[in-house]
């Protein structure tokens, strides 16, 4: 079959380089794609994620089998709806499912009704009232604007200085736009984070290989969030009952809930974790793989992904056909300057030649462009930069020997990845 991803960015690049690792599969198309893609599939730069005409009449006159959806936004303004509608079989839900990553307070009212263990938390709207409310929680406290924010709305806030102006850039200076009309306020979780995600054909929910990620900017979890900074899998800390027991407690819960108010899932469910002494607790629901948690659980997956990405669309998925190799897998995010704050964009990167993409390390580029005839930064993550190995140390090994021969004027990246992976 033919296969059309969308979406431009590090998981787009990882997905389109797995499926074309697939037996069943023809051709792997990326719209709109990037310059790192190409040695993988065929970019359709000419056609934007939010062109869903365009989108259709590709899909038609390129024989497509399969669209798989990679980001967000599309999932939320429903173009899985509109492809369904009009007979392609498409990988992703739809518009009333994703909002459980578009809506962080319907993620939590959602999560409450279902009995979800997740932190404690307060909505607001209105400046003075949130305000007000941070005057009575306790700190560390967590401040989110509601809707999508690229990864950026989240705020950890240590006191309430920082939360009030956490709140005041959503509520009062409108940095996040729309997205931060509406503001969530949770209590602190402690603990490590854990990315679990599932593929759901609407009534199952089959976990994927567990992925470790990091949002904090700097080495020891220090800085603001941005979308991810690195990633590791497999996770050593978590059993196969462990894993059991986040299906039966969070996604069937979830799935369960969602049914009971006519919203039937299919795609993937990513449930963002922490893990402490209490246990599971749900941080946030996203509705598509995860960036970077997709860079380091692709390489593992074994079996054929378009099938399975079917299958799931249909209804049908046989959770038999997903098996995963004992390899660990490292991956290292490559930033512009100033991420995730302020940052340039069309500078010259170097030493993407030198680096040998396959078997020991493999590079999926999230923000690059190409000016000239030579590939430039476009973006605040602009290269994912993966080691592959037996065990985690010579996986960091092969990661960093590649990020060591890459530059661009402002680089920047954390150190530690994978250090210390969870229960290693």
């Amino acid at each position: 079959m033919n296969v059309l991803v969308i979406g431009a960015g590090g998981r787009e690049h990882a997905l389109c380089w797995r499926l074309s690792t697939d037996s069943s599969v023809d051709h792997v198309y990326c719209a709109p794609g990037n310059p790192g893609m190409r040695d993988v599939c065929t970019v359709v730069s000419g056609v934007s994620q939010d062109d869903r005409q365009a989108i259709l009449e590709f899909t038609d006159s390129n024989s497509i089998g399969l669209v798989v959806v990679g980001p967000e936004q599309p999932l939320v303004d429903g173009l899985v709806d509109y492809l369904i509608s009009n007979d392609v079989t498409t990988f992703g839900p739809n518009a009333a499912a994703a909002q459980l990553e578009g809506s962080k307070s319907f993620a939590k009212e959602v999560m409450t009704g279902a009995s979800v263990p997740t932190a404690g938390y307060a909505e607001f709207t209105a400046l003075d009232p949130a305000l007000a409310h941070l005057d009575q929680v306790e700190y560390p406290c967590v401040v989110k604007a509601d809707g999508l924010a690229a990864g950026k709305g989240v705020t950890v806030a240590e006191d309430i200085a920082t939360a009030k102006a956490a709140v005041k850039e959503c509520l009062a200076d409108d940095r996040f736009g729309q997205a931060g009309h509406k503001v969530v306020i949770e209590d602190f979780l402690d603990g490590y984070e854990l990315s679990i995600l599932a593929l759901v054909d609407g009534t199952k929910a089959v976990p994927l290989a567990p992925a470790q990620d990091y949002k904090p900017v700097f080495n020891g979890q220090k800085g603001p969030n941005t979308g991810g900074m690195g990633c590791y899998s497999p996770v050593p800390s978590v059993s196969p009952e462990m894993l059991d027991d986040i299906v039966a407690t969070v996604f069937e819960p979830t799935l369960a809930e969602l049914k009971s108010r006519g919203i039937e899932f299919r795609g993937v469910l990513y449930a963002g974790l922490m893990i402490g002494s209490s246990g599971h607790k749900v941080l946030e629901f996203n509705t598509r793989f995860g960036d970077p948690e997709t860079q380091v659980v692709m390489p593992r997956l074994q079996g054929d992904l378009a099938g399975i990405l079917t299958q799931c669309a249909k209804g049908t998925l046989d959770p038999s056909l997903i098996s995963w190799s004992d390899e660990c897998c490292v991956d290292v995010v490559l930033a512009s300057g100033g991420y995730p704050l302020s940052y340039q964009t069309g500078l010259p990167i170097s030493g993407l030649d030198d680096v040998e993409d396959g078997t020991e390390t493999l590079l999926f580029h999230a923000g690059t462009g190409m000016t000239d005839g030579v590939v430039t930064t476009n973006g605040g993550r602009v290269l994912n930069v993966c080691g592959r190995a037996p065990d985690f140390p010579e996986a960091r090994k092969r990661a960093y020997a590649a990020v060591d021969r890459i530059s661009f004027e402002g680089m920047h990246y954390r150190t530690d990845i994978a250090s210390s992976p969870a229960g290693a």
